[in-house]
C-alpha cells in the first residue's frame, strides 16, 4: 500500500519570497480579497531542485509565460525566474523543490477581471524534499481510474485543482499514488497530476497535446530521451479497453520523474513487472539529473 509519511517530504518552514521580500513561509500573508482566494484566479509552477539549481527551469518559466498571457495576467516572468534563483540560494536546499503561485491580486469581489488591473500577488518558496517514489520505481505500482471531472482547459495550470485533490483522495484511499483520468469516450487522459504514457511492441504512446491536458515538462523531457533512447513514440489515445494489449505502462512529473505502474486496478499491464523500455528511460533520465547536478546549471 502506497502511504508515505508526508511530514517528512517536505520542510515544515521552507524559505518563501513574497512579493519580492524574502522570509519564513509561516510569515507570508494574503488578502481574503486576494482573487486566488475569491475565484482561484491564479497560476502555479512546481519544478525540482537538484544540486541546488533549478532543473527544467527555462522551460518552467516558459509555460508559466504562456500560461500568464492565456489569462490576461499582467506578471513578469522574467523577475519571477530571478526571485526563484535568489530564493534557492539563501536556502539551504540543495535537494528540494520550488512552488510558484501568482494570482491576479486584491480586488473588489466581482466575477470580470478588474478594469483596473490589481498588482498581482507573487510567492515563491523553497523545500526540502525526499523522495516518496524510489521503491516504487524499482517494482512498478498500481493505480486506479476515476472519471475525469476537471475543467476543460487542463492546458492552463490553474490553482483551480479540486477535481484533482478529489482523485487524488480516492486514490490515497485505495492505496495507491495516483489516479488514471478516463473521458466520456473512455479515453485514459492523464494522471491526477502526471503525464500518461503506454507502451505496445516496443513504441511509446502517449495523449496528444491539447486543451483537455497539461503540457508537461517531464513529459517534455520523456519524449526527448525517447528519441535519444532511439525508441519510438507516437502521439495517440490510449483507451481503457487498451490495457490488455499493453506491454508496459508508466507516468511522470515534476516529482514523480518517471514511474512505472505495473496493475490499473485489477488489470495487470504485460508480465506485471517493470519492462525494459521504462528501465532504459529511467536510467537515462536518472543520467540527465546527475549531468545536471555536474552542471553550470
Amino acid at each position: 500500500m502506497y502511504d508515505p509519511d508526508v511530514s517528512q517530504m517536505f520542510d515544515q518552514v521552507p524559505l518563501a519570497n513574497w512579493n519580492g521580500t524574502q522570509m519564513p513561509l509561516s510569515e507570508a500573508k494574503v488578502s481574503v480579497l486576494d482573487r486566488a482566494f475569491l475565484f482561484g484566479d491564479a497560476i502555479y509552477e512546481v519544478l525540482r531542485v537538484y544540486g541546488g539549481k533549478p532543473f527544467l527551469f527555462d522551460d518552467h518559466i516558459a509555460r508559466l509565460r504562456r500560461n500568464f498571457e492565456k489569462l490576461q495576467l499582467p506578471a513578469d516572468a522574467d523577475i519571477i525566474a530571478q526571485r526563484v534563483r535568489e530564493t534557492i540560494a539563501a536556502s539551504d536546499v540543495t535537494e528540494g523543490t520550488v512552488y510558484i503561485q501568482v494570482t491576479r491580486g486584491v480586488a473588489p469581489r466581482i466575477h470580470r477581471y478588474p478594469a483596473t488591473p490589481p498588482t498581482p500577488s507573487e510567492l515563491i518558496y523553497v523545500s526540502h524534499f525526499k523522495d516518496p517514489y524510489q521503491e516504487l520505481r524499482k517494482v512498478g505500482t498500481r493505480v486506479i481510474i476515476l472519471e475525469d471531472l476537471r475543467w476543460k482547459r487542463c492546458d492552463i495550470k490553474s490553482v483551480n485543482l479540486l477535481a484533482n485533490c478529489m482523485a487524488a483522495q480516492t486514490a490515497y484511499e485505495a492505496g495507491c499514488p495516483e489516479a488514471l483520468l478516463v473521458d466520456e469516450k473512455d479515453r485514459l487522459i492523464e494522471g491526477s497530476r502526471t503525464s500518461l504514457f503506454g507502451v505496445r511492441d516496443g513504441r511509446i504512446l502517449t495523449t496528444p497535446l491539447g486543451q483537455n491536458i497539461l503540457p508537461g515538462i517531464t513529459r517534455k523531457l520523456l519524449i526527448q530521451l525517447a528519441g535519444e533512447c532511439n525508441v519510438e513514440i507516437s502521439e495517440a489515445m490510449i483507451y481503457r479497453n487498451d490495457l490488455p494489449k499493453l506491454d508496459e505502462l508508466f507516468i511522470t512529473g515534476t516529482t514523480t520523474e518517471i514511474l512505472p505502474v505495473i496493475q490499473v486496478e485489477d488489470q495487470t499491464i504485460g508480465d506485471g513487472t517493470v519492462g525494459p523500455v521504462v528501465s532504459q528511460l529511467i536510467t537515462a533520465y536518472a543520467k540527465t539529473i546527475e549531468r545536471f547536478r555536474h552542471s553550470g546549471g
